[in-house]
């Protein structure tokens, strides 16, 4: 296909990124624009071929080199040409998964190729083995096809089930597939069922750690539903998904108190690596126990620090004291420096203790997460 014509109109196309909104898109062309989105913005050629144009040089390669891995499914869009900032691609007809679930039920069969889908994505070396339904889109023929396949690659963490293609099912969708699903292959269905149940179980812990008040001990024996008594390798997956509902469920939390929600995503990001290359750099021979029961995640020290977050200067200096007396004895000290802490700013408190509650809580998983894998 000669695309010479579609690189000189790309030249007089602008798309610039914003901070948590679609691209900015200064068209000085005769292309229609078909849409767009946080990464890019896509034009009409013909009735078969269209370009996307990215605000970045990364994200445009980050998407050619998913397209280009599934090149010979004939799931993914056919590409033509690309540059530094854009794709030249087959259009993808059909409805989407969202539209046409709208009015039609999900048969047996659609849910057999959205497996199948799944199957390809593995087969090709996708990290996330994953979709959102309205980037799927169903044909004439009953196949499927798939655009906006960047995020499949390239990825620091990954959760170890269809998390995103099952939340936008909704809820009714969503149980019609799984029990699609257990019909096909129970095995399968047990596996995701399990990670949704943990999930399920970080959400609670969570929420009740956030409530702070007398929830210690309830706390500590909700733990112990997260450990798993199985021999399979999964305990890594298990801190992965930890560790995602902890962040969103975070953000959400600061976004309520006015916080900036990308700083707060940032510094979790930032102590969850540091915690990865410590845990790497002190990798030891760890001695099997006698005691073939594993050890529940202690929260006693975030508990701790989240009650300090609800309750900020409130109480008087006498119960401070005999509530330190108490705990002193059995917690671990915190690394928050006090004196600075009293003077710190609301903003500064916030800050000091995301940090101190992120690091506490990531540690404590990393260290029950690799006992359960022995």
């Amino acid at each position: 296909m000669d695309t010479s014509e579609i690189r000189q109109l790309v030249e007089n196309i602008t798309v610039n990124n914003l901070e948590n909104q679609d691209v900015e898109v200064i068209n000085n062309t005769s292309l229609l624009m078909l849409g767009k989105g946080r990464q890019g913005a896509v034009f009409h050629y013909t009735d078969d071929v269209c370009v996307k144009v990215f605000g970045n040089e990364e994200d445009c390669t980050r998407e050619y080199e998913a397209l280009s891995m599934g090149q010979h499914t004939g799931l993914f869009p056919k590409v033509y040409d690309h540059g530094p900032l854009f794709i030249v691609m087959e259009t993808i007809k059909g409805i989407d998964l969202r539209e046409y679930l709208q009015s039609q039920p999900l048969t047996e069969e659609l849910s057999a190729k959205l497996i199948e889908m799944l199957v390809t994505f593995k087969e090709i070396g996708y990290e996330r083995i994953d979709h959102h339904k309205r980037q799927i889109y169903l044909q004439a023929d009953g196949s499927l096809r798939v655009i906006d396949v960047a995020r499949t690659i390239w990825r620091d963490r990954v959760y170890p089930y269809p998390r995103k293609l099952l939340t936008s099912l909704g809820e009714t969708h969503k149980e019609t597939f799984l029990s699609h699903v257990k019909a096909f292959s129970p095995e399968l269905l047990e596996e995701w069922s399990y990670y949704m149940r943990m999930e399920e179980l970080a959400k609670e812990i969570y929420s009740l750690l956030l409530e702070g008040g007398n929830k210690k001990d309830i706390v500590k024996d909700i733990s112990g539903r997260l450990l798993t008594t199985d021999e399979k390798d999964n305990a890594s997956n298990l801190v992965n998904l930890m560790h995602k509902v902890f962040k969103e469920e975070w953000v959400k939390t600061m976004l309520a108190r006015g916080e900036n929600p990308d700083e707060v995503m940032q510094k979790i990001d930032e102590h969850w690596a540091a915690l990865e290359q410590k845990q790497q750099q002190k990798q030891q021979p760890v001695v099997e126990e006698s005691d073939t029961r594993r050890e529940k995640i202690d929260f006693t020290d975030i508990q701790r620090i989240i009650n300090g977050f609800n309750n900020p200067d409130k109480k008087d200096k006498k119960d401070k004291k005999d509530k330190k007396d108490k705990k002193d004895k059995n917690s671990k000290k915190s690394k928050i420096d006090k004196k600075k802490f009293e003077k710190a700013t609301p903003a500064e408190k916030n800050k000091m203790l995301r940090q101190e509650l992120t690091s506490m809580l990531m540690q404590k998983i990393i260290d029950n997460g690799k006992k359960g894998k022995k």
